[in-house]
């Protein structure tokens, strides 16, 4: 799923050939540091670097949102001592980042059950969100203790609650209705997909969202993920014909009936 030349960097010039919303499965920090010996704690602070190279170069491509899945809900079934440095490694990143993505206007915004999180995170990731609440740059969305099961369920369940007190009638219940409850609400949804470490599966993430995403899927491990990767990716994209259930012919005639 490569493109054939990734030296030719896609411009924000060609705004139809470029996603709007890249989501990213950040694979592979472990392995990058078991080929070199490391502890994976290590893996996953190289990774936090490349989060960082990445947030720039997204900004830099005009690109408006911006996903990264962070730790799944799933990611608790880790040993018990990878899960606490990882929850602290959050929090670290966050008390770092959160003034450099400010001053470069970028808003934050944490997706995910927040609940099992501890209060120190909890409190660092409310602080970080209503810092940059108002820039109007690139949207960073951080999913974190998320799942795409659990972003169904819990909008399901918003809307039961608001027909069990009235406010909605069932018979008006419609995908529009359930997207008013998803995480990711208001937001473009997810144009590309990308996974990294050489995994083609997307792994409970945004299950509900990427109904039409184009993916692309490469061996590169996060911490080694590029600028120069990120535009083989978007390379990739540009040349896709997006469909939305038409035929190719309505596609190109510009028929969007």
């Amino acid at each position: 799923m490569s493109a054939s030349n990734p030296e030719e960097s896609p411009t924000s010039e060609n705004s139809s050939a470029m996603p709007r919303h890249v989501a990213i499965i950040m694979d592979g920090n472990g392995r990058w540091a078991k080929k070199r010996f490391m502890p994976r704690i290590i893996g996953h602070k190289a990774g936090v670097e490349t989060v960082r190279a990445m947030v720039r170069h997204c900004a830099q491509r005009k690109i408006e949102v911006l996903t990264l899945f962070a730790f799944s809900s799933e990611n608790w079934r880790r040993p018990e001592k990878e899960v606490r440095l990882l929850l602290e490694l959050f929090v670290t990143a966050l008390k770092r980042e959160v003034r450099r993505l400010n001053d470069n206007n970028v808003m934050l915004k944490i997706v995910g059950d927040r609940d099992a999180f501890p209060d120190a995170l909890q409190k660092e990731i409310a602080n970080a969100e209503a810092m940059t609440s108002t820039n109007s740059g690139l949207k960073l969305v951080v999913a974190a203790n998320y799942g795409g099961r659990w972003d169904i369920v819990q909008a399901t369940r918003a809307l039961a609650a608001e027909a069990a007190s009235g406010k909605l009638d069932p018979a008006q219940i419609d995908e529009t209705a359930l997207e008013r409850h998803l995480s990711l609400y208001g937001m473009p949804e997810p144009d590309l997909f990308i996974r990294t470490g050489g995994e083609e599966r997307v792994s409970n993430f945004l299950l509900w969202q990427l109904a039409y995403c184009e993916m692309h899927f490469t061996e590169t491990l996060w911490p080694d993920f590029d600028g120069e990767a990120l535009d083989v990716a978007l390379n990739s994209f540009s040349k896709r014909q997006r469909r939305f259930g038409r035929t190719g012919d309505q596609v190109e005639k510009g028929c969007h009936a």
